[in-house]
């Protein structure tokens, strides 16, 4: 008799196809014994379709969500430094000013040999007080003892000659100087080439995004359709760092070098800098001996070959350059370790493992130097100048990548590099 109830409730249920059974949905007759103790099934449960309308609408909503942020985005802030690559711009190859030279006469078609005023860093001028600089009403913050200052109470738009002269020994002197509440990206193209320039001839990337019409300028640029950075260094790395000093391959490095910021992300995006002097301060008087008289390959092969890949353009025919691997500061008379992962090779003279494992443990000991290495962080309207020929710096990848970074780099040229003299 209780067989017969049981079998007319089934009976009942499977109506529907759907039985239920200690709360699993079973599909059929044959898919349960008759001896198994069972409840009605309660369709509560959302079916195949609904699953699938369900899914269908998320994507709905993210694809919504991203085209709304699409919208909001309404690109860079300063479109007019818009990084720009054009494959037909091209440079003449680099040659070393302060040299003697020929160049065609301007009432006649011949050579005329003339000699160029050989380049003397501005800093050797300025007064070691710097009162057109450091005037009252400026704070210093220090944020390293080796290296890293916070100004506050200096436009760098409204410096006099003076106080650039003052500004190149300060930066010599400091290795890195962080000013806020700056103007500079307003004051226009031409009036920031003409400051950049009094510290010497601007170098004029052969592979970079630059501005139309101002090759000068090196533009640094990433949102969440552009990442050349990454690109370049390669995705697959555990770590984003990647310490340089800027072209170092050219024959008379860089040397006061301006580097101001458009828009930056909500976090992250800091730049770290170490101090290439207290690098070679640290090691001992023995060892810095023998470094004394090697000298590096600084080459640019690497950076050219990777924009013809991607089909960029290449300016001028990459450059190598052997520059020594102490150099000493023409103005302050410090001496500092000259290389970087970035543009650094080989060591002339020495074979493969041997310049390996002696570049491999300087670029080790300056990564691990955290205690002469700084974080400089951007606000709105800041401008970093730094020293190139004594600093060695990364930018942080840390960021989201639908965030924008977008700042710009002028980057004066400098002397020959001067190796210690025994």
């Amino acid at each position: 008799m209780l067989r017969d109830r049981f079998m007319r409730l089934r009976d009942k249920e499977v109506k529907s196809g759907v039985w239920c059974v200690n709360g699993i949905m079973s599909i059929g007759y044959g898919m349960l014994q008759p001896s198994v103790i069972m409840a009605p099934s309660v369709s509560i449960l959302p079916t195949a379709a609904e699953e699938a309308t369900n899914g269908v609408a998320k994507l709905n909503i993210k694809e919504q969500v991203k085209q709304e942020q699409q919208k909001q985005d309404k690109g860079p802030s300063y479109p007019f430094y818009f990084p720009y690559f054009d494959v037909n711009e091209k440079f003449p190859p680099t040659e070393i000013f302060g040299m003697s030279s020929q160049i065609p006469s301007r009432r006649s078609r011949s050579l005329t040999h003339i000699m160029i005023l050989e380049h003397t860093d501005v800093g050797l001028r300025a007064d070691p007080k710097k009162p057109h600089l450091l005037h009252e009403g400026v704070t210093l913050k220090h944020l390293s003892p080796f290296l890293g200052t916070e100004v506050k109470g200096v436009q760098l738009s409204q410096l006099t000659k003076e106080g650039l002269d003052e500004l190149a020994l300060y930066t010599a002197e400091r290795k890195v100087l962080v000013f806020r509440d700056q103007d500079f990206k307003d004051i226009g193209p031409d009036r920031q080439i003409e400051i950049a320039r009094h510290f010497g001839p601007i170098q004029r990337h052969p592979t970079s995004g630059n501005v139309k019409g101002y090759p000068e300028f090196h533009v640094v640029y990433r949102d969440a359709e552009n990442d050349r950075f990454r690109e370049y260094i390669g995705g697959n790395r555990v770590s984003r760092t990647s310490w340089h000093s800027d072209v170092s391959y050219e024959k008379q490095p860089p040397s006061t070098t301006f580097f101001f910021i458009l828009d930056l992300p909500e976090v992250g995006g800091d730049t770290l800098f170490a101090s290439q002097v207290e690098a070679y301060n640290r090691l001992s008087p023995a060892f810095q001996q023998i470094l004394h008289g090697l000298r590096a390959v600084h080459s640019a092969v690497p950076q050219a070959e990777f924009s013809r890949k991607r089909g960029g353009p290449v300016r001028r025919e990459p450059v190598e350059s052997v520059h020594p691997l102490v150099r000493v500061h023409p103005v302050t008379g410090e001496k500092a370790l000259y290389i970087n992962q970035g543009f650094t090779k080989s060591i002339v003279g020495l074979k493969e493992e041997e310049s390996d494992t002696l570049l491999n443990f300087l670029f080790d000991h300056i990564a691990k130097g955290n205690d002469f290495q700084v974080r400089a962080t951007y606000e709105a309207a800041s401008v970093i100048v730094w020293d190139n020929r004594v600093t060695i710096h990364s930018a942080t990848g840390d960021f989201d990548n639908k965030e924008r970074r977008h700042a710009v780099r002028l980057t004066p040229q400098a002397e020959v590099p001067v190796p210690v003299k025994e």
